[in-house]
C-alpha cells in the first residue's frame, strides 16, 4: 500500500470536517473521492499535505508515518498536491510556473523528461510558454496547475476538483489528459471531484464521502451500479 489513511478525524472550530475516515491507495492505482460540496473532500487532501492539524487517526505513506514529517518536507517524498482553484503564479510565465514545480531534487533530476511530457499532454502550454499565467483561460490555468504538479516528478498526485468552474467540454479534455497520465505514465492518482460520473468512469476504485464520513466504497463498476449513487449523483 502506498498511502494508508486510518480512522482520520479533523475538526475546524469545533465542527467535525472528517470523522474516522479510512482510505487506502495502492501504487499505480487511480482512486476517486467523490461527494457533495462540504463533504470533507478538500480537508482530506489538506490533512495529507499537512495544511490542517489532524485530531486522531493515522496517515502512512510507503510505510512512513506521514504525520511525523513536517508539511514542507512531504513534497520531497514525491507527493504533489494540485489544489482547488488552480492557484497559478499569475505574474510569472507558463514556463516559470512549471519551473516552480520542479524545485525538489526529484523534479530537477527529471526536468527534461517532465517538460517534454507536460508539453505532449498539454500542447497549448508549449505554445504559451512565454505568456503570463494570469492571462490564460481557466482551462489553460488548470492544465498549468496539473503540469506544475507533474514537474515535481510525483509518485503520488493529488488532484483537487480539476473540473471546477470549467465548461463541460474543457473539463472533459482535462479528464482525458488525467486518464492518459495514469494509463501511460503509471502515476498513482487520487482525484477529489464533484463531477461524479466522470470521476467514477475513469477510476479503479472510489470512495463516496458525505458529511465527513465514507458512506460507500468500491470499484467503479460497483459504485456506478449502486442505486443510491445512481439516484444521488448520476441523475438516474
Amino acid at each position: 500500500m502506498m498511502l494508508g489513511i486510518q480512522g482520520l478525524s479533523v475538526s475546524y472550530g469545533g465542527l467535525a470536517a472528517l470523522r474516522t475516515v479510512s482510505v487506502s491507495v495502492d501504487e499505480g492505482q487511480f482512486v476517486a473521492i467523490v461527494g457533495p460540496n462540504g463533504a470533507g473532500k478538500t480537508t482530506l487532501f489538506k490533512a495529507i499535505s499537512g495544511v490542517v492539524p489532524v485530531q486522531s487517526g493515522t496517515i502512512t505513506y510507503e510505510g512512513q508515518d506521514l504525520l511525523a514529517i513536517p508539511p514542507h518536507e512531504r513534497v520531497f517524498l514525491g507527493i504533489a498536491h494540485v489544489p482547488e482553484g488552480r492557484q497559478v503564479f499569475a505574474a510569472m510565465t507558463v514556463l516559470e510556473n512549471l519551473e516552480m514545480g520542479a524545485y525538489s531534487p526529484r523534479g530537477r533530476a527529471s526536468w527534461r523528461h517532465n517538460i517534454d511530457r507536460i508539453f505532449t499532454l498539454f500542447p497549448v502550454l508549449a505554445e504559451r510558454r512565454a505568456q503570463l499565467a494570469g492571462t490564460l483561460s481557466g482551462g489553460e490555468q488548470q492544465m498549468l496547475a496539473i503540469g506544475r504538479g507533474i514537474a515535481s516528478s510525483p509518485r503520488l498526485l493529488l488532484l483537487d476538483e480539476p473540473s471546477m468552474g470549467l465548461a463541460p467540454a474543457i473539463a472533459d479534455q482535462i479528464f482525458d489528459r488525467i486518464t492518459a497520465l495514469h494509463r501511460e505514465d503509471g502515476v498513482t492518482l487520487v482525484l477529489v471531484e464533484q463531477r461524479v460520473a466522470e470521476a467514477l468512469e475513469s477510476c479503479d476504485y472510489g470512495y463516496v464521502l458525505e458529511t465527513g464520513q465514507v458512506v460507500l466504497e468500491g470499484t467503479h463498476r460497483t459504485l456506478t451500479a449502486d442505486d443510491r449513487v445512481r439516484r444521488a449523483y448520476l441523475g438516474m
